[in-house]
């Protein structure tokens, strides 16, 4: 074990003693400040100390010719610094590799969604196609509020805002989990100094009698069998479309005209009164032997999991282009208070979990608010 004054004559000189595959060369001015000299003709720099706990460590400095000895030593010197103050420079090294990839993180986060919500697969297109592409090789401790802020003014030129704030708030919830999880480098969270614009994200869609009517022949002429079956009850009931989708026929009393869902949105079971119409069209449906499904697929006898084209080509033959699926749930509900039907039972046809998600339609009960204050004025008899 060679005690020396390294300097950089000595260290463009340095060799290996014969004989032996390594010669480590101590420096006598910086405890633990060697020149690790191999029988190959490399040369490389380290920094050896005993940390906090008496244990025996070293961390690299750097290969010599990659280095020059005066940086070596200056790297040697705030190491040791930090050695004398009860730092560790090899756990910090240890600790920043163990810092995972946002890719690594990703992985956890789709995994950990499949154990609980019920359409996992949406989180993960959005991770898949937007987050991982972008920082999935990058260190959780590398990702700045400034460039996330940057990437997603940048997603709001080709994608709608909503869709941008799915992706933020999916990035959040990954770096949330990350904390939870106690992983290296998740905290600060970056997302959570990112700004979220204001966006009127309202794209409710009420439809009139005459729009319901020709909405129906479109689909009662669509190539897919079950659309106007679909619709229908999507309108008389207010459901969702999965709670629809999903439905089985066990979950069906005809004689007590309701429909029971088990698992809903909020979580809460809940049972759908079933009008006259509603009985109609559904003891209208087409049953097969050992298919628990209320309006299957027909080939394949299971939910249909996508009625994006047949649903598309009746809007659209409808011309209501605009339209979504989920607005018929808004148009039951408008039909429902314009006849008279008071918010508070429209809630709990729809569901809603609490008021201030009925008092949307609150605005559509004018025209029946209006008839009530005249019925009372001609009642009174005041002129």
């Amino acid at each position: 074990m060679p005690r020396v004054k390294l300097d950089a004559s000595f260290c463009l000189t340095a060799r290996c003693e014969p004989g032996k595959k390594r010669t480590d060369y101590y420096d006598t001015s910086i405890t633990g400040f060697t020149l690790e000299c191999r029988s190959g003709g490399g040369k490389s720099f380290t920094l050896r100390y005993s940390n906090e706990y008496g244990k025996q460590c070293q961390r690299k400095i750097g290969v010599y010719g990659d280095i020059t000895y005066d940086q070596a030593r200056r790297v040697a010197q705030r190491w040791r610094s930090e050695v004398v103050l009860g730092g560790d420079p090899a756990a910090q090294k240890a600790a920043k590799k163990a810092i995972p990839t946002f890719a690594e993180l990703a992985r956890q986060h789709i995994s950990h969604n499949e154990t609980y919500q019920k359409t996992p697969h949406n989180t993960e297109r959005i991770i898949r196609c937007h987050l991982v592409p972008k920082w999935g090789t990058m260190r959780l401790d590398e990702i700045k509020p400034q460039a996330i802020a940057t990437w997603l003014a940048e997603k709001r030129k080709v994608l709608a805002p909503a869709t941008v704030e799915k992706i933020r708030v999916t990035m959040n919830r990954s770096f949330e989990l990350a904390a939870e999880w106690n992983m290296p480098g998740a905290s600060p969270n970056p997302v959570r100094s990112v700004k979220r614009p204001k966006f009127n994200n309202k794209r409710e869609k009420f439809l009139t009698t005459e729009e319901a009517k020709r909405l129906l022949a479109a689909c009662d002429s669509s190539l897919c069998k079950q659309l106007g079956s679909i619709v229908r009850l999507l309108l008389l009931t207010g459901a969702r479309k999965m709670e629809l989708l999903r439905a089985k026929w066990s979950d069906i009393n005809l004689e007590r005209r309701a429909w029971h869902i088990p698992e809903t949105k909020t979580g809460v079971p809940r049972y759908v009164p079933l009008s006259s119409d509603a009985v109609t069209v559904i003891q209208g449906l087409r049953r097969w032997d050992k298919c628990l499904w209320l309006i299957p697929n027909p080939e394949t006898r299971k939910p249909y999991t996508d009625l994006k084209r047949p649903w598309d080509t009746a809007r659209d033959k409808a011309s209501l282009p605009a339209l979504r699926l989920h607005d018929l749930r808004h148009s039951a509900a408008s039909f429902l208070v314009n006849s008279g039907v008071d918010l508070y039972a429209v809630g709990k046809i729809l569901g809603h979990a609490d008021h201030q998600s009925t008092m949307r339609y609150a605005h559509l009960a004018n025209d029946t608010l209006m008839s009530a204050v005249e019925a009372g004025a001609a009642k009174m008899q005041l002129t």
